[in-house]
């Protein structure tokens, strides 16, 4: 699979994990030594911390979003970059209050065992500040 295809099925399986707020489909998809870097928070280092982040996140809320791939760059063998932007909503588990979800992410993906797997992640949001 060429590598601009096979980011965006990752990509792709990224948004169904996120929907379906199931960590270990998203842990598929990360490099084994990853890092989440998500706005307000600090960067979780390795599976274990990741793993830790995400449960967090979802046992908070509750995504429904898309991705819309921006760009895709190779800039070596094993590495390239994918730059998105994402839209939806997110539910506060706690309360049920849902509003609108958008963001702009960079993921670094790196090839490992043959696979192209998340090895950095960060995201934005673009949404306007709350009043």
């Amino acid at each position: 699979m060429q590598m601009k295809q096979a980011v965006a099925t990752a990509l792709a399986d990224y948004e169904k994990a996120l929907n379906a707020s199931n960590t270990g489909a998203v842990m598929e998809l990360y490099a084994p030594d990853g890092v989440f870097m998500p706005q307000h928070f600090p960067s979780s280092i390795g599976a274990e911390a990741v793993r830790k982040a995400y449960d967090g996140v979802f046992a908070a809320i509750t995504l429904t979003v898309k991705f819309n791939i921006a760009e895709v760059k190779q800039v070596s063998p094993d590495w390239a970059f994918a730059r998105t932007n994402s839209a939806g909503t997110v539910k506060v588990n706690a309360t049920g209050e849902s509003s609108p979800e958008a963001n702009q992410e960079l993921f670094v993906f790196q090839k490992t065992a043959g696979s192209w797997k998340i090895a950095r992640y960060c995201f934005s949001t673009t949404n306007p500040p709350k009043r």
